[in-house]
């Protein structure tokens, strides 16, 4: 084999660029006894490759695989849903009652005398907040005006 062949494809082995075939020819040349004297560091390496590739191992690697019970995963997570789905009616019904009780005492009067007595307090309340609304919209009325005195627009 040319020396410069083998310069060559060595080269190339170390930048990763090598095929299958140019790989087992840099074997084979490193095998043989006739290696070039500047080559002889490699031949080691390529002895070692060789010679690992021919080693067996007889070590058993004992694997350890995590179960993971996902019977019980699926038990909790069920369990996690009922507990919501229960909360959320439970609450949902307490507040249920609760609108139904407070609906039963408002608005509901049997003496049409008590009705209209209450009807006009509620309408007395309500006037007298808007009667304070608008007070408070004159002051801003006076507001604009001396305003557009000072800054005429």
């Amino acid at each position: 084999m040319e020396l410069s062949k083998i310069e060559y494809i060595l080269e190339k082995y170390f930048q990763g660029e090598t095929s299958i075939a140019e790989e087992k020819e840099l074997k084979e040349y490193f095998s043989s006894s006739d290696v070039a004297q500047h080559l002889e560091q490699y031949k080691p390496m390529f002895g070692y490759f060789s010679q690992v590739k021919e080693q067996k191992s007889t070590q058993e690697i004992p694997l350890q695989t995590k179960k993971r019970n996902v019977a019980w995963l699926s038990i909790a997570a069920s369990a996690v849903v009922l507990l919501g789905i229960g909360t959320y009616f439970y609450v949902s019904d307490k507040n249920a009652t609760q609108q139904v009780a407070v609906q039963s005492e408002l608005g509901t009067y049997d003496n049409p005398e008590e009705a209209l007595a209450a009807t006009q307090k509620a309408l007395a309340l309500l006037s007298n907040n808007v009667n304070v609304g608008i007070g408070s919209v004159q002051y801003i009325n006076e507001y604009e005006q001396s305003k557009n005195r000072i800054f005429k627009q």
